[in-house]
């Protein structure tokens, strides 16, 4: 996180560290403050005051009071415009027109559709680098938290529900996804590898991933969505329009979730394939 790679993860960098600057205002003079008065006031010292009356101070109040209030509305202030700038609604600026992936949190993997390519990927998340990413995202079971952290804000996945997140990588890389929701058995393993790459080199991915043989619709779908660990990332070649909306409005019927006691089924297949 603090190491961004992306204007939305450069933006909560900012808002981290106004923060902890705000807070600390107040952090360092009290902590000063808590060792000078114990000092000061030690039993050996015969020239500090003692005031046993001593019930009430009007500039004593002021400063106890004023420097918490001014602090609350410093931190306020940074959090409203941040929440306000950083809206995961709100498009990104830029040149070129937006990619569009839908995700999809399964038990326990991640789908990636990409509608317009007519493509999907399953723990593995190819970009184009510089150019705004247009997630909409569900699951397929249980609530999920979608989070890249070098690229920006976590936002959850709900069954029948879908949200939506604005990111960009500036640069190629590769940037470590995670689930940031704990979400079952296979929690723990449920990442993914968001992958920038060069525009002109995610064209040719997109073109040799058409060309795979793997096919996801009605038919294939529940074998994906069935329960498995540690699935390696794969591509789908053709994905069936209008997938993500039948996911969403549970056309498609949810997984089961977890077991209660017992986590579910110990799954270790490649997505059901």
């Amino acid at each position: 996180m603090l190491d961004p790679a992306g204007p939305v993860a450069d933006a909560n960098r900012t808002i981290l560290v106004n923060a902890t600057v705000i807070m600390l205002a107040i952090i360092v003079p009290t902590i000063i403050a808590t060792l000078a008065f114990a000092w000061w006031y030690r039993e050996g010292n015969t020239r500090a005051d003692y005031k046993p009356d001593f019930v009430y101070s009007g500039r004593v109040e002021l400063l106890v009071w004023s420097i918490p209030l001014l602090t609350i509305m410093f931190l306020g202030g940074v959090i409203w415009i941040g929440s306000h700038q950083l809206d995961p609604h709100k498009p990104l600026p830029a040149k070129s027109a937006p990619l569009e992936v839908q995700v999809v949190a399964l038990d326990w993997k991640w789908l990636f559709i990409y509608p317009a390519q007519g493509v999907a990927t399953v723990n593995v998340l190819p970009l184009p680098a510089g150019v705004p990413v247009h997630f909409k995202l569900t699951s397929a079971s249980v609530m999920n938290s979608f989070f890249i952290p070098r690229l920006g804000s976590q936002i959850y996945a709900m069954s029948g529900m879908q949200s939506e997140l604005w990111l960009q990588a500036d640069k190629p890389g590769r940037y470590p996804g995670v689930s940031a929701h704990f979400s079952g058995d296979g929690f723990s393993h449920m990442g993914f590898q968001a992958v920038a790459m060069p525009p002109q080199q995610f064209a040719a991915w997109t073109a040799q991933a058409r060309a795979g043989g793997r096919v996801l619709d009605a038919r294939t779908y529940p074998l994906l969505a069935r329960q498995s660990q540690n699935v390696a990332p794969f591509t789908i070649g053709q994905v069936q329009p209008n997938l993500f909306a039948a996911i969403v409005d549970q056309t498609l019927p949810p997984s089961q979730g977890p077991i209660a006691g017992r986590g579910g089924p110990h799954v270790k297949e490649n997505g059901g394939e």
